[in-house]
């Protein structure tokens, strides 16, 4: 088998600097792809994020605005100037944000700048749950039973809503058309509580996007999530990268993927990589996308959704294939033909990503603050994207992930014994973390023997729940303490012999000060 890891060369539109529009960790990973291809980078920033990570690895930087979003990520116009006075030529979304707002995309078009990601058709064509059913359906994609409204954009009266989950039948699910992530979802075990149910999806909905359609879908109990990778070239190739099992899941939002996927035979593999492309190819699609879906106890699997751009748990796929998925997407906007076919992409061994977040690890609730102290893990297969380091403030204006931390294994067994030991490495001071929630799933039973589905959590939470102090816990409690001492003893003398300054706060080297601030982070 021809090896696969090497990319292609710049196509006929070659890429010059890129605009990140997002912050955080995807931020940095992003951008290490670019200057790996020798690309100049260019990050946006709130207030909040003056001294993140990703500013001070970008070769430039642009001020948007206040902390909350729709002032600064989320201003279309703010990042297109940031374009204009830097020279970007191109902007890469990231996850989230404006990642996959199809207006996004036309306005970069219309100035001029490459979008990293699909052409706004195929984001209309699938960001619309209920359209992109249709779409897929027309092409022969299996989806789960259901009813996206008498004109397809939900159901103008409860009446009209209950007759149709009545005719699905009960249990029903209740999703937003316009979004994803859990918003404006809800299970409906029975018509009593179906008007109460209709009522709070679409409220949450309008909440969270802007619409407040709902559809209905027939429930598939206790199914697994599983996804597929895709990436399309604009020259008609299409291919899947295999699954990433994303069960393990709370309040709707993953926690713990992993590839292969426990459940998936090399049938059902082949069958649902099959329909992935087959979805792919309905909408015309360019780039990096994911294709999720239920999977159930008797292998049958249906489309749930299409996300149109790098999914947060991309890792997890670039770890069993070897393939830089970021780096294959700026190649490919730049024109570039997909440098290899279905046969030749490799799958070797079993991958794990735990998502680290600043949260209660029994009640899940964010767990803002300063980190005063943080080790990351390291070794053989092991990786951590982050974009934290010791000192940064965890705000509450955006998600509290800390970092993603991935691990490889010739085998599953061997990827859980090291992201046990990976996780065992881990500190973090100040805040409250999930790790000890990690560390309890990773030992339980039926986890380990591949036995679990969406409800896994809810089912095993007596077990799931952190017993005593975990290691974490009392950084946490150690952590204002430690921030105290440490404050006392370091005079001037010992600031500058530890490398730290008001410009320099975690005192990371700088050697290439200046127009581009420091390079590198944390592998």
């Amino acid at each position: 088998m021809r090896a696969v890891n090497s990319l292609p060369p710049p196509g006929p539109k070659p890429i010059r600097k890129v605009l990140v529009a997002n912050r955080g960790e995807i931020a940095v990973r992003v951008m290490r792809s670019c200057k790996e291809l020798d690309i100049g980078t260019v990050a946006v920033f709130s207030d909040a994020d003056r001294a993140a990570p990703h500013v001070r690895m970008a070769d430039q930087a642009v001020r948007l605005g206040p902390p909350p979003a729709r002032d600064s990520y989320l201003d279309i116009g703010k990042v297109l100037a940031a374009c204009k006075s830097t020279g970007a030529d191109a902007v890469h979304p990231g996850y989230g944000f404006l990642s996959e707002n199809e207006d996004f995309a036309d306005a970069c078009e219309a100035a001029g700048i490459t979008f990293i990601g699909p052409s706004s058709d195929s984001m209309r064509a699938m960001g619309d749950k209920t359209s992109a059913r249709k779409t897929v359906t027309a092409a022969g994609v299996p989806v789960v039973p259901g009813d996206n409204g008498p004109e397809g954009r939900g159901f103008p009266t409860t009446e009209a809503a209950l007759a149709s989950a009545r005719k699905i039948g009960f249990p029903v699910m209740l999703k937003a058309s316009a979004g994803g992530g859990g918003k404006g979802m809800r299970l409906c075990e029975s018509e009593a509580k179906f008007a109460a149910a209709l009522e709070g999806a679409r409220r949450e909905a309008l909440s969270a996007f802007g619409d407040d359609a709902v559809y209905l879908e027939k429930a598939i109990i206790r199914p697994r999530h599983v996804e597929i990778q895709v990436f399309a070239d604009s020259y008609g190739n299409t291919v899947h990268m295999y699954e990433r099992d994303c069960s393990i899941q709370r309040r709707h939002q993953k926690v713990i993927e992993e590839s292969p996927s426990p459940a998936v035979t090399d049938d059902i593999r082949a069958r649902m990589g099959k329909m992935a492309v087959d979805a792919a190819k309905a909408c015309n699609y360019r780039g990096a996308g994911t294709i999720e879906c239920l999977l159930d106890a008797s292998g049958n699997f249906y489309f749930l959704e299409m996300n149109t751009r790098l999914q947060v748990e991309h890792p997890v796929t670039e770890m069993i294939t070897g393939l830089d998925l970021v780096a294959l997407q700026i190649r490919v906007a730049e024109g570039a033909k997909l440098p290899f076919t279905q046969a030749e992409i490799p799958r070797r061994g079993a991958a794990l990503e735990c998502r680290v977040y600043a949260e209660d690890p029994i009640r899940f609730l964010p767990s803002p603050g300063t980190i005063t102290y943080l080790r990351t893990p390291a070794g053989p297969y092991v990786r951590d994207d982050s974009g934290v380091y010791s000192g940064s403030e965890i705000s509450t204006f955006y998600d509290p992930m800390i970092s993603k931390l991935c691990v490889w294994g010739d085998t599953r067994e061997q990827a859980i014994a090291r992201m046990r030991r990976a996780i065992g490495e881990y500190r973090v001071r100040g805040i409250k973390t999930n790790l000890p929630f990690h560390r309890r799933v990773l030992q339980n039973a039926a986890f380990i023997a591949g036995d679990y589905d969406t409800s896994f959590i809810e089912r095993h939470k007596a077990d799931l729940q952190p017993t005593g102090l975990a290691a974490d816990e009392l950084d946490a409690a150690l952590g204002a303490a430690v921030a105290v001492r440490a404050a006392a003893a370091l005079t001037p003398a010992a600031t500058a012999t530890q490398g730290g300054s008001a410009d320099n706060p975690a005192g990371y080297s700088g050697w290439r000060r200046g127009r581009t601030g420091w390079r590198g982070g944390r592998g």
